[in-house]
């Protein structure tokens, strides 16, 4: 039986459109032009992983965030500042990325539309809102929300603060998304149900062990964005 009548928060990159392979791309070009004697390409990306980690503490997500901890890595790997070529072709990664068109994940318009017909739908993403807004305009799926939810990140507070701002009650207010620590642990930390969704390309430092919660809540697994409408 479908429950009815639910709030349905949707992540959006990685859950509604392609993300991360564009910033996997841009990474192995990264490595390319870094060519390191001595790292393999895995103990490169170990390196990148942690700058990336410090730089999203200090600036937050974002295109900005991510070419500050490409240049810091080179730089820290190679021992020495960037030549001006390189430094611009860094820029050229991010600036690529930024350029990519949006690229809707399988089921994503036609079921979104089916359940807007039937619930109150909401966007839930991280990152510069111009960034995240301007891929959502690109999406033609913008219209469908009623709500439009850009975080600098995801976290239980952040999710419980929102909740209270928009009044919508935790029984009936789903998480709907890809990344383990963002879409699935953080809300199930709030009180939200969560419905996930695996992507088959990931962000590592989205990876993370989820506890099952107990009963009232709910965390449903899917493998398809499709399945949705037979939930809902």
């Amino acid at each position: 039986m479908k429950l009815s009548n639910q709030t349905l928060l949707f992540d959006a990159d990685d859950t509604l459109w392609e993300n991360y392979i564009y910033f996997d791309r841009a990474i192995a070009d990264f490595i390319t032009l870094l060519d390191h004697k001595q790292h393999s390409p895995e103990e490169v990306r170990e390196h990148l992983n942690q700058w990336e980690t410090a730089t999203i503490a200090r600036m937050g997500y974002g295109l900005g965030s991510f070419e500050t901890a490409l240049i810091a890595c080179f730089e820290h790997l190679a021992e020495t500042r960037l030549t001006d070529e390189q430094h611009a072709r860094i820029r050229g990664f991010a600036h690529a990325i930024a350029a990519q068109p949006v690229e809707l994940l399988d089921g994503v318009a036609e079921t979104l539309r089916d359940l807007a017909a039937r619930h109150c739908l909401a966007l839930v993403t991280k990152g510069v809102p111009l960034e995240q807004l301007d891929k959502l305009e690109r999406s033609g799926l913008k219209l469908l929300f009623s709500t439009i939810e850009v975080l600098p990140r995801k976290t239980p507070e952040a999710y419980a603060e929102m909740l209270a701002r928009h009044d919508w009650p935790r029984a009936t207010c789903w998480m709907i998304g890809n990344s383990p620590r963002s879409d699935v642990q953080a809300p199930l930390a709030a009180g939200l149900n969560v419905v996930h969704i695996p992507h088959r390309h990931t962000w590592e430092l989205e990876h993370c062990e989820i506890a099952e919660p107990a009963a009232p809540q709910r965390l449903v697994r899917l493998e398809r964005f499709a399945e949705l409408a037979a939930l809902f």
